[in-house]
């Protein structure tokens, strides 16, 4: 592992508050579990079906329709509980949350409140290089979603569609360990990337495959360490809900907004209440919904359709066995293994698929620190230029292997190999064979390259005079023999030629 700081929350400052403020944030993150069929049917989970096309009888809740596990949506959830080095309950049961919404057919949602499939976890936020937040995982338990009710196409009417209906929900909870805006979206960005390497969520929020409700209340300083000690809420503030967000941005403006709303409130004399809220981005502020429910408000009690989950251990091992090397891991092996800086293996390891590019090109190219610079600096960029990820390059592992070799082996300069790239990402080819039909192999032959400087020197007596008084404009030489070459000149070459040859 990286050798990590855990850095102590600060106080958050509010302008403009009267008094020193701390802020404490817990989450609440539905993650749709990546399965094909749903957690209690075999109707398919299919984004962007058409309306009320994926929808089984048990679904619609036609009468005497019963619920039947999905195994594979245990075992997702079960991974999920391992790579947040969790505590997986070999028996847990399922609860009936009583509720009433036009998309949800049953009058229920079948959740998990008494005894969850997963138990306490940890995840390691990364604040900034060499330091790390730990923040806690409370619990995960697996759920059915909710349908979707569209109030906008008819002004009269509303309209429902039943595809999401029972697929399948994790719900991550956290300790309320999470201390201010930047630190709550870098949680949701990490534990998205944590369930992206391990397959159980493709962590698609614009479509709503991950959605956070954020908890935020305020407190005086001092008091947080109080509840560290009891563990009594009180010492917290009162919480208030932002429910479904889906935009790291907008968690962090929704926070700010929410933490500034209640410390106004309480320092004009007033309580703040507890209730559900909603960000409104278009007005950047939140707005209440509803008073925020407590269990006994849902009448919640077992499922008398489902018996309880029980798990052999061995099964849970073999799930553990088979799981993928994590960020944290692969972070810390890029830059034991290929001496990379942590800020770069950062950025190689935030997607999976990023991570694995790279690794095929350093393992072609042999050079691991090479290859990342031209990983990050060049394909990246040239990739968020266009609007591409990793998934759509134009550039092939092996052509970048490819690429790099040559500039390892000094046949062509940094600059030719730009062009090379180039090349490369427009029209495709093997970046060797670009280099010998184009001509573009470095000079390294110091006879050719002396005879080039010569010229240089004799066609400018006045700016020799100036680099022998100030060898800081020698450099204006060597850029005169590169242009002459075509930029194919060794540039070390060069700069050594011209030193000898100027009397520097």
């Amino acid at each position: 592992m990286l050798d990590l700081a855990y850095e102590a929350p600060t106080p958050k400052v509010i302008a403009g508050a009267k008094h020193d403020w701390e802020l404490v944030i817990g989450m609440e993150v539905h993650a749709q579990i990546a399965t094909r069929a749903k957690l209690f049917s075999g109707a398919s989970t299919q984004f962007g079906a058409e309306p009320n096309s994926n929808v089984s009888f048990v679904d619609a809740a036609m009468p005497g329709m019963l619920p039947v596990i999905n195994e594979f949506c245990i075992e997702q959830a079960v991974r999920t509980g391992l790579g947040l080095k969790a505590h997986i309950n070999l028996r847990s049961a399922f609860d009936r949350k009583n509720y009433f919404y036009p998309d949800l057919p049953q009058g229920y949602q079948i959740s998990q409140l008494y005894h969850p499939l997963v138990g306490e976890g940890e995840i390691l936020v990364d604040m900034e290089p060499g330091i790390a937040r730990l923040v806690r995982i409370e619990r995960i338990h697996v759920e059915q979603d909710a349908g979707k009710s569209i109030h906008d196409m008819d002004p009269a009417m509303s309209f429902v569609d039943l595809n999401r209906t029972g697929v399948a929900l994790m719900e991550i909870v956290s300790r309320p360990d999470i201390r201010g805006p930047e630190e709550a979206a870098a949680y949701v960005a990490k534990l998205r990337q944590i369930l992206r390497y391990l397959g159980t969520c493709d962590g698609n929020m614009q479509n709503g495959n991950l959605r956070a409700d954020v908890n935020v209340s305020v407190c005086r300083p001092g008091q947080y360490e109080k509840y560290q000690e009891t563990q009594d809420f009180s010492h917290l503030g009162t919480r208030c809900e932002i429910k479904n967000m889906n935009s790291m941005r907008f968690i962090q403006q929704a926070i700010d907004y929410e933490a500034r709303r209640q410390i106004a409130i309480v320092e004009a004399g007033g309580a703040v209440e507890q209730e559900t809220r909603l960000y409104d981005p278009d007005k950047g502020e939140t707005r209440s919904m509803r008073s925020k429910e407590e269990a006994h408000d849902y009448r919640y009690f077992p499922d008398p359709d489902l018996l309880p989950l029980e798990l052999e251990q061995d099964w849970i091992d073999g799930i553990e066995a088979s799981l993928p090397e994590l960020p944290d891991e692969k972070k810390a092996r890029f830059v034991k293994e290929f001496g990379l800086s942590e800020y770069d293996a950062n950025v190689l390891t935030a997607e999976v698929a990023n991570a694995a590019y790279f690794e095929e090109v350093a393992a072609g190219a042999g050079d691991g620190k090479m290859a990342a610079n031209w990983v990050i600096n060049e394909l990246f960029g040239r990739l968020k230029k266009d609007d591409r990820d990793i998934t759509d390059s134009p550039v092939a592992p092996a052509q970048l292997a490819g690429l790099v070799k040559l500039i390892k082996a000094g046949d062509i300069s940094g600059k030719i190999a730009k062009d090379v790239f180039e090349t490369v990402y427009t029209e495709g080819g093997d970046p060797a064979q670009i280099v010998e039909d184009k001509g573009l192999k470095q000079v390294t032959d110091t006879g050719e390259i002396e005879k080039a400087v010569d010229e240089v020197i004799a066609a400018n007596p006045a700016q020799v005079e100036k680099a022998q008084a100030n060898p800081k404009l020698a450099g204006w030489f060597v850029g005169q023999v590169m242009k002459a070459t075509g930029g194919k000149a060794n540039p070390k070459a060069v700069n050594e030629i011209v030193s000898a040859k100027l009397g520097l």
